[in-house]
């Protein structure tokens, strides 16, 4: 993160309206409220703002170099941080949706997302340390170049179309989960949800727990190791390339295409007429 040089500070102050502080450089704001209006910080630089409410729209477009510690982002404050680089984000609480557009350089840390429809989208190298998600549908769209630790998501459709994403630490529940991603890798995780992962191509997940039916089909390299699944996550693996190390039993699997798959016992393999060549994917069971 770039160093943020500010040389005026504005405190204890409200600002409404259009464009109140428009093209800034330099600027601190200390318990400063934002009402309603729109693009308070428009084209701005080098900016701190910290115990500050915002309440109107856009505040943050086009801003770069700029940290946000121990603000609020009301509910009115929506769409507020787009086409911006170089932030960082902590101990603070966004109540507003489809934060976070077409921006690089994020890293959010401490922070709570409550509402999180629609956000982040277009996004690269972005980094998220301790952040909890709810109502997250179509969370990371089309992003890329994504780290996270310690992590919670409720909200569907997340991660579609990302690259490069290494997750760690997480408690996911989101249907239609990292479909058509490509180069993520998910470690020591929880996900939960329908059909996880669906045409995705070299996803990794190690010491994860796969819950939700008919997850892991139409991959591409896929690759599982020491996982866990869930009695509901049946019919896995259809028309998939994989390589699976898996613990347990696995209620169903069906029609995988190609590579291996290993447990200590599968409830029921389905292989029929619609499998896909070449068609030779190795089912092991473990010996006690």
């Amino acid at each position: 993160m770039s160093t943020i040089h500010t040389e005026k500070v504005i405190s204890d102050s409200e600002f409404g309206g259009e464009r109140p502080l428009f093209a800034s450089h330099g600027l601190r704001l200390e318990n400063v409220t934002i009402h309603a209006g729109e693009s308070a910080l428009k084209e701005c630089s080098d900016i701190v703002a910290e115990h500050c409410r915002f309440e109107g729209k856009y505040p943050f477009w086009h801003v770069d170099r700029f940290a946000i510690h121990d603000c609020v982002f009301t509910e009115g404050a929506r769409a507020a941080l787009w086409y911006s680089r170089g932030l960082l984000m902590t101990d603070t609480l966004v109540e507003a949706p489809k934060m976070f557009r077409e921006m690089s350089g994020v890293k959010l840390v401490n922070v709570r997302i409550p509402d999180a429809q629609e956000t982040l989208w277009h996004c690269s190298d972005v980094t998220l340390e301790n952040v909890e998600v709810s109502h997250a549908d179509y969370l990371f769209m089309h992003s890329s170049d994504i780290r996270i630790d310690h992590y919670r998501q409720q909200g569907n459709y997340s991660f579609q179309y990302c690259r490069n994403v290494e997750i760690r630490n997480a408690h996911i529940d989101s249907k239609d989960a990292f479909w058509g991603t490509e180069d993520v890798t998910v470690y020591d995780s929880e996900i939960t949800g329908e059909y996880l992962g669906w045409h995705s191509k070299r996803l990794r997940l190690v010491r994860c727990h796969i819950s939700g039916t008919q997850p892991l089909c139409y991959c591409t390299d896929l690759i599982m190791e020491d996982c866990t699944m869930g009695e509901d996550a049946d019919l896995a693996f259809e028309c998939s390339s994989v390589n699976a190390d898996l613990k347990g039993r696995v209620t169903s699997v069906k029609n995988p295409r190609s590579g291996s798959i290993t447990a200590d016992a599968i409830g029921e393999l389905i292989i029929d007429e619609n499998i896909k060549a070449p068609a030779d994917c190795r089912i092991i069971i473990r010996k006690d």
